[in-house]
């Protein structure tokens, strides 16, 4: 029994309940020696997956990106299996010179199957961790969280992109702009609303809006259309290690090899269609430039671009993305307590074969690292689904073997006590 703020102990704990901690859980139950019990995820939300399906209805997406066979089920094609046995094979979404894709609908429904069917709810702690030390005298860590203390001999990193939202230094401080990751509400009465960003989140966003009001996209760069986040090679772990893994561990040309096949603020073209009717109809405008300032005046905000365009509208929506994970402050403080190695740009300097984050020293600590922190191991697909697929491999392999490391030097012990004896 315990109490709360009382001490929990598990062997392995993944903080982050999102699709890398809720996938990587079930490889850690089902492939690793290790009992349910075992394993615990630590993530603030009632429920898993809530940030993902907050974001997922925020942006207005219909479909995902990622192909049916990824998604956060350990069958390679259980999501397609799922939509059979449903009648819904119609939601796996046919897309020109690339697998089907499914709806949002199909993969939070499968999502929830997988999660009831295996019973992952009951290794949820609702708690937000604070602090991570090492434990005295033995292997693991000591995880301080808003409701007590947790040990753990092993503990990963899935922390996504840490929640931090970018934010324009124009767009600061300035009433009636809000960012699509904050709490926004779509179905606030707008006659018009400025949508800010160049990619698929700010097209998803326009797109939706654009039924009901009038919606002016501003990019800084032109409409740029690509399928997939990155060429698939790059989902295959033997890409990565020929063509990333070449490179030293922490290096810039690692970081930039990586960032450079993402396809990052791009459009899959299946898009196009809704563009195109949107704008026909009018009620979606495209512009292209750099804010060079913002008022607000009456309720009416004003975007000056660099060009003298002005733009105006009831509000402004920024669909910027994130801040860099790897100068979050939770990361900054665990990588100074820890003394954990950091390369270019504070890019963890991870062992490629187990994604475990090496100390200064070159230790490698049992402190295992997945999505958008693990770029420069995992590379451009990191934060996504396949890259949680393709962390999930190596991270259960490297538990597995650290916890048949124990068990053998316990039973070498005992055995040299016994000849002692």
């Amino acid at each position: 029994m315990t109490t709360p703020h009382s001490t929990q102990q598990f062997s392995c704990t993944i903080i982050g309940g999102g699709i890398h901690g809720t996938y990587l859980a079930q490889r850690l139950i089902e492939d690793a020696p290790l009992e349910r019990e075992d394993v615990c995820i630590v993530d603030p939300h009632e429920k898993l997956l809530t940030s993902f399906r907050e974001k997922a209805n925020a942006c207005g997406m219909d479909a995902l990106r990622s192909t049916f066979v990824h998604h956060i089920g350990t069958e390679p094609f259980g999501l397609e299996s799922f939509a059979e046995a449903n009648g819904r094979a119609d939601e796996l979404v046919p897309t020109v010179d690339y697998p089907p894709r499914p709806s949002l609908e199909l993969f939070l429904d499968y999502a929830a199957y997988v999660i009831d069917r295996k019973d992952l709810e009951s290794v949820h702690r609702q708690t937000l961790v604070e602090d991570i030390y090492e434990r005295s005298g033995k292997t693991g860590f000591r995880l301080e969280t808003t409701t007590g203390p947790i040990e753990t001999d092993h503990c990963v990193l899935a922390i996504g992109n840490g929640g931090r939202q970018r934010w324009p230094d124009w767009a600061i401080d300035l009433d009636g702009v809000d960012h699509v990751w904050d709490e926004f509400d779509p179905d606030a009465s707008a006659n018009r609303t400025l949508v800010v960003g160049g990619g698929i989140t700010a097209a998803q966003l326009a797109i939706e809006m654009s039924e009901t009001q009038s919606v002016g996209l501003l990019t800084r760069h032109p409409l740029t259309w690509e399928v997939s986040e990155a060429e698939p090679p790059w989902i295959n772990w033997s890409h990565v290690e020929a063509n990333l893994h070449s490179y030293p561990p922490g290096s810039s040309e690692r970081f930039e090899v990586a960032v450079d096949a993402r396809n990052t603020a791009t459009i899959p073209p299946y898009l196009y269609s809704e563009f195109e009717d949107r704008i026909e109809t009018g009620s979606l405008t495209l512009a292209q430039g750099t804010v060079e300032s913002a008022t607000v005046a009456d309720g009416t905000v004003q975007l000056t671009l660099d060009h003298g365009l002005g733009l105006l509208g009831d509000r402004v929506v920024l669909a910027t993305g994130f801040e860099p994970v790897f100068d979050h402050p939770f990361v900054e403080r665990i990588a100074d307590e820890l003394e954990l190695a950091r390369g270019y740009r504070g890019m963890p300097i991870l062992d490629d074969d187990s994604l475990a984050w090496q100390r200064k020293d070159s230790e490698a600590l049992p402190l295992y690292v997945t999505g958008a922190l693990a770029l420069g191991t995992v590379g451009p697909y990191a934060a996504n689904i396949p890259g949680a697929r393709r962390a999930g491999d190596r991270i259960s392999d490297a538990v597995t073997r650290s916890l048949h490391s124990r068990t053998e030097a316990t039973s070498e012990s005992v055995r040299a006590t016994e000849v002692s004896d």
